[in-house]
C-alpha cells in the first residue's frame, strides 16, 4: 500500500494562518456518511505524518482528519505573542475547531498523542458538545505534571524547562545542530533506538523541524514555535487549568487513556488517578509494551484499541 493511499493531502489558509491536514479520500468520505469522523492529533516534535500506519488500519472504520497542529510540519510557524497566547491549547483547539467546521463536522471522537493529547483536553473542556469521546496517550494533565516535578521528573523532562526559557536562548542552542536534537529525542524517547520510526515519517520530521525560514528577529520560525508551544504550557495554559479547575469544570465525556509502560509518564505518575480527577465520566487506563511513541511502536495494538473504544 502506498504513503497515505486513498488519503488527500490539503494546504488552506484558515483564518490568515496556514494550515495543512490529511483526510480520508473524498470519494470515501462521501462514499461512507455513516462512518464515525475520528481526529488525529499528533505531538512534539512530529507532524500528522505520524498517525500514518494507524490511520491505514482504521481507514475503514473511521473518516480522519489530521492536522499539523500550529508551530509544527506545514501549519503556521508565526512568532509568538508576549503572552504565548496564540500558542495556548486554548488557541491550538480553537484552530482544530476552526479546520472541522470548514469541513463541516460537528461531533466527532478525538485522539492526542503528546502535545496533541494536551490541546485535546483543552478542547474537550472549551467545545464539550463537539467530542463523543477522547483518548489520549503517554501524558497525565499538565498542571498535575508540573505541580508534581521531582527530581526524576525533571530530569527525564528536562526539555519542558528548556523550552521555557525565554527566547531565543532554546531557538540558538537547538538551531545549532537541529536535526541531532531530533533523532537524539526520537531515539531517546522510544524503544529500541527509534528504529519504529518510518523512513518517510522521520524524513517529513527533519524537512519540517529543520526549516531554515526565519522569524523577523532572526531565529529559526519552526524552532520557535515549537519553544513558544511549551512556553505556553508554563505560563497561560497553566492559567487556563487553574480557572477551569476553580469553576468545577470538568471533562464530561469517556477517555482512554494510554501509557508506554517503558514511558516517563506511566513510571513517575498515577496517570489513571490524575485523569479521573479531571473527569465526570468514565476513565480507562491501558498501559501498553512501548515507550513514548505508542502509535508509531505499536500501530496494530492501537488502531485495535482505538475500534474497541470509539464505538
Amino acid at each position: 500500500m502506498g504513503w497515505f493511499e486513498h488519503f488527500d493531502l490539503h494546504h488552506m489558509t484558515l483564518k490568515g494562518r496556514p494550515v495543512r491536514y490529511r483526510v480520508t479520500a473524498q470519494a470515501q468520505w462521501q462514499a461512507h456518511p455513516e462512518r464515525p469522523v475520528l481526529v488525529l492529533l499528533h505531538g512534539f516534535p512530529q507532524t500528522h505524518v505520524m498517525w500514518h500506519r494507524v490511520a491505514q488500519q482504521v481507514s475503514k472504520d473511521f473518516r480522519l482528519v489530521m492536522p499539523d497542529l500550529r508551530g509544527y510540519g506545514e501549519s503556521s510557524c508565526e512568532p509568538g505573542e508576549p503572552d504565548h497566547s496564540n500558542y495556548s491549547k486554548r488557541a491550538m483547539a480553537q484552530e482544530v475547531i476552526d479546520l472541522l467546521d470548514h469541513l463541516g463536522v460537528d461531533e466527532f471522537y478525538l485522539c492526542g498523542h503528546d502535545r496533541g493529547g494536551r490541546v485535546s483536553h483543552r478542547l474537550v473542556l472549551d467545545h464539550p458538545s463537539r467530542v463523543r469521546k477522547l483518548c489520549v496517550l503517554d501524558i497525565a494533565p499538565t498542571l498535575d505534571m508540573y505541580e508534581r516535578t521531582d527530581f526524576d521528573f525533571a530530569m527525564a523532562y528536562y526539555h519542558w524547562f528548556h523550552l521555557t526559557q525565554p527566547a531565543p536562548l532554546p531557538e540558538v542552542m537547538i538551531s545549532g545542530d537541529p536535526q541531532t536534537y531530533l533523532r537524539l529525542k526520537g531515539s531517546g524517547w522510544g524503544s529500541n533506538g527509534g528504529t519504529f520510526f518510518e523512513p518517510e515519517a522521520m524524513a517529513d520530521y527533519v524537512r519540517c523541524f529543520c526549516d531554515p525560514a526565519l522569524t523577523p528577529q532572526g531565529w529559526r520560525a519552526s524552532i520557535h514555535a515549537k519553544a513558544e508551544d511549551y512556553r505556553a504550557s508554563a505560563s497561560i495554559d497553566l492559567e487556563h487549568d487553574r480557572t477551569s479547575r476553580a469553576q468545577g469544570q470538568k471533562i464530561r465525556c469517556d477517555v482512554l487513556v494510554m501509557c508506554g509502560d517503558r514511558g516517563v509518564v506511566h513510571r513517575l505518575f498515577d496517570a489513571k488517578a490524575l485523569w479521573q480527577a479531571q473527569c465526570a465520566a468514565q476513565v480507562i487506563y491501558q498501559a501498553v509494551p512501548s515507550g513514548h511513541y505508542i502509535p508509531e511502536e505499536l500501530p496494530e495494538l492501537t488502531a485495535q484499541a482505538l475500534r474497541d473504544f470509539f464505538r
